[in-house]
């Protein structure tokens, strides 16, 4: 019933509330700087009230949780926006890197040694016999060769660097599916004790964010505060007490697939159903841009080998076959199919006068009119079933490197601006203010000195009391 004891039972409440709101003010100020902190409150209400004579009468005021400002709907967002800017970040760093291999700004680029080739040509066309001239169509033509090989070569090797990236990328994402299965314990055990495990969550929730620039996922929260990690296929990666592994295994290309590994050890392949994040602009490097670039590159050089070949085949060189005592003919330029093993023709490089410029036998030395048929193929429909030439089949690859490139900055740049816009949007629910914490803790501060003159003021009630006996 409501006395004096009441009275300080009433204020003893009330100061230990305060104090309480004033710890966890202190919590949000010193977090102030912590990524991905949410800022905490003190919910207070009543407690409970007593009957009493003309009617109930209050007990002061009690804390009833401690809760957690977060919007997982806002949180949700982030993490989905974060898997694309992983993604488009990683797709515009790896087409930066393949577009200084098609760069033609240094002068050095395959449409210089392209047109060299040709203009090699045209000079021997001027002079079909002369020694000058046929020497430097070997040169250009090795060069153009070797710039062939180069370009193939620096495009494999970015697609090996993106493999070993990859297999890190992996070891990463299953490091931290061991840290949110760790957490996930850790969150259910505090709150089926019946409390809110403020400081867990937010750390599991940068978990999950980091996690998400790294492959995309889908989560789910069961009853018990759980959550249940998926992989855009739906494979869990987090599926508490357990934490699956991603592994690699080696495909046909040489090159490695992206597993996930159940409960039994069976791998199940999930490069295609991979959606988001960093891995993906990984796999799309390697095993989209980087390998259609390459692709288109072969066919460049494959083309170029077959219709050269063709020409010089049909005519004659300068020196003498031993065989039938007439000018060489039926002579290879190029050897190899691909922009990887295309070379000049061993026999062409030991001897020059192997180069076929004549159209006939009867005609050389002086006949130019194979050479006139080699340079007229720069200007010939060779390319994309007879559609283009060689030189504009070229600008148009390396155009397109130069539109993917843009294209992926561009949506990396939306994504970044997408991202900021939701954390910014996050840290005005859940961010902490200086400025409001700092009203807060004055407020609290003097509810607290009101208690504790309140229970001032019940000791001198009492020793009233006690004076009187």
């Amino acid at each position: 019933m409501p006395d004096i004891y009441g009275i300080l039972s009433t204020a003893t409440r009330s100061l230990l509330t305060q104090q309480k709101a004033i710890d966890v003010t202190g919590q949000n100020i010193a977090n102030v700087n912590t990524p991905g902190y949410s800022r905490q409150r003190v919910v207070m209400e009543p407690s409970a009230p007593i009957n009493f004579q003309p009617g109930q009468m209050g007990t002061g005021v009690k804390a009833a949780e401690i809760q957690r400002i977060y919007d997982g709907f806002i949180g949700g967002q982030i993490n989905g926006e974060n898997a694309k800017l992983g993604q488009w970040e990683a797709t515009e760093s790896g087409l930066e890197r393949i577009e200084l291999i098609f760069n033609e700004s240094s002068g050095i680029g395959l449409e210089q040694a392209m047109g060299e080739f040709w203009s090699a040509w045209q000079d021997l066309v001027n002079n079909p016999s002369g020694y000058p001239e046929r020497t430097a169509l070997l040169s250009r033509s090795e060069t153009l060769a070797r710039t062939f090989n180069t370009m193939s070569e620096n495009l494999q090797q970015i697609q090996l660097d993106y493999d070993r990236t990859i297999a890190g990328t992996l070891d990463e994402i299953n490091g931290l599916s061991r840290q949110i299965v760790d957490l996930n314990d850790k969150i259910s055990q505090v709150e089926i004790a019946g409390q809110n495990s403020n400081d867990y969550r937010d750390q599991r929730e940068q978990l999950l964010k980091e996690l998400s620039g790294l492959i995309e996922t889908n989560t789910y929260e069961n009853d018990q505060g759980q959550v249940t990690v998926l992989t855009g296929g739906g494979h869990p990666l987090v599926q508490s007490p357990h934490a699956y592994t991603l592994s690699t295994v080696t495909n046909a290309s040489g090159l490695q697939d992206v597993v996930w590994m159940d409960r039994s050890g069976t791998a199940v392949d999930i490069t295609a159903s991979i959606g988001g994040g960093e891995l993906k602009g990984w796999l799309d490097v390697r095993d989209g841009y980087a390998q259609d670039y390459l692709d288109r590159l072969d066919a460049l050089a494959g083309s170029i080998i077959t219709e050269v070949n063709a020409v010089h085949q049909s005519g004659f060189g300068m020196t003498i076959d031993p065989l039938t005592g007439a000018p060489v003919t039926g002579q290879d330029f190029f050897a190899g199919t691909t922009a990887a093993n295309m070379t000049v023709d061993a026999a062409i490089v030991l001897d020059v006068n192997r180069i076929a410029a004549a159209a006939t036998a009867a005609t050389v030395p002086g006949d130019n009119r194979n050479a006139v048929a080699m340079a007229n193929l720069q200007g010939q429909l060779t390319m994309n079933g007879a559609s283009t030439t060689f030189d504009n089949y070229y600008s148009a690859l390396a155009s397109g490197v130069g539109n993917d490139v843009r294209n992926a900055s561009a949506n990396h740049e939306y994504e970044d601006a997408m991202v900021t816009h939701l954390e910014n949007y996050r840290e005005s629910v859940s961010g902490v203010s200086l400025d409001e914490e700092m009203i807060n803790l004055v407020k609290f501060q003097h509810a607290y000195d009101a208690a504790a003159k309140l229970i001032t003021t019940v000791d001198d009630m009492l020793n009233t009391v006690l004076n009187m006996v």
